[in-house]
């Protein structure tokens, strides 16, 4: 399929940039890696009569530690540069775990982390580990800046909470306190290439190596029409000593946040019963990684 005509921009500065989008406003799409929306431009999906690349704008492509208390991470930064950065597996393991099962190579080496959360998609692979690492999205326009949770982020299938003349430009996490750990999973028809059924975050700290949660979070994706946080499951886990079969209980609870969908992937039935199964197995590799943590 052809892409249909449109005016193409490549910016060198972010207020070029910026510009550009108070001019076009609705009539412009942002591209970065271009692996959703080059897909829907052929589709007839998308129609914009202007594309505004990013690609040559400074800083958008990197990763960096903010002083030691966590780290910014620029919205065209790539899935793999995510899954291979040593900070993020480290640090961040939710979200590098992510990145590394998004796609197949050749598509890791393309997507960007601003695109897969702008695309709002409810099966997205990052949004789920960025909602439980408590993600601060930095929004800019010509006229100012503005900070928003990631958590707030979602409004419906493939709406967010972003103006026609803003740009995402970064997204900003802050480092786990000590003895936490998390973890990522999915489950798909098939290990790449492969739209999520189900996926789920989880991030736990505990109060020592062998001390209770004192604090969790687990957000679920492909489960409603947005990724959702599981917080009645997150509030059920804190203050007691973690096991699989309060993992198992936590996961039952989750069930109860979601309203999937039945589709060619699989039956409504089917996710509820792997929300349960997923929830306690990324919470089973969250608690192996919180008490192994190294300072």
């Amino acid at each position: 399929m052809l892409l249909p005509k449109f005016h193409y921009h490549e910016p060198s500065t972010l207020e070029e940039a910026l510009q550009l989008l108070s001019e076009l406003g609705g009539n412009a799409k942002v591209l970065a890696g271009g692996t959703d929306l080059l897909v829907r431009m052929k589709q007839k999906i998308d129609m914009p009569s202007h594309v505004i690349s990013i690609a040559r704008i400074p800083g958008l492509s990197s990763i960096t530690p903010r002083n030691g208390h966590g780290v910014s991470i620029g919205s065209a930064v790539t899935a793999a540069a995510l899954a291979k950065d040593e900070l993020m597996r480290d640090r961040f393991a939710p979200l590098a775990l992510a990145a590394g099962r998004l796609g197949a190579p050749m598509i890791r080496n393309r997507a960007t982390i601003g695109g897969n959360l702008v695309n709002g998609r409810p099966a997205a692979e990052l949004s789920p580990p960025c909602m439980v690492l408590g993600a601060i999205l930095k929004l800019k326009s010509l006229s100012g800046e503005r900070e928003v949770s990631v958590n707030d982020f979602f409004r419906g299938p493939g709406d967010v909470f972003i103006e026609p003349n803003e740009l995402l430009v970064s997204i900003n996490l802050q480092t786990p306190p000590p003895w936490s750990g998390g973890s990522y999973t999915k489950l798909g028809a098939r290990k790449t290439l492969e739209i999520s059924m189900v996926n789920v975050a989880t991030l736990i700290t505990l109060q020592s190596p062998d001390g209770p949660i004192i604090e969790a979070r687990i957000a679920l994706g492909a489960v409603a029409p947005t990724p959702v946080r599981a917080f009645a499951a997150e509030e059920f886990l804190i203050g007691r000593d973690p096991s699989e079969e309060l993992f198992r209980q936590a996961g039952e609870i989750g069930v109860g946040m979601c309203s999937p969908i039945t589709d060619h992937r699989g039956t409504m039935e089917y996710r509820c019963m792997m929300i349960e199964v997923l929830t306690r197995r990324s919470l089973v590799e969250a608690l192996v990684q919180a008490r192994s943590w190294k300072s």
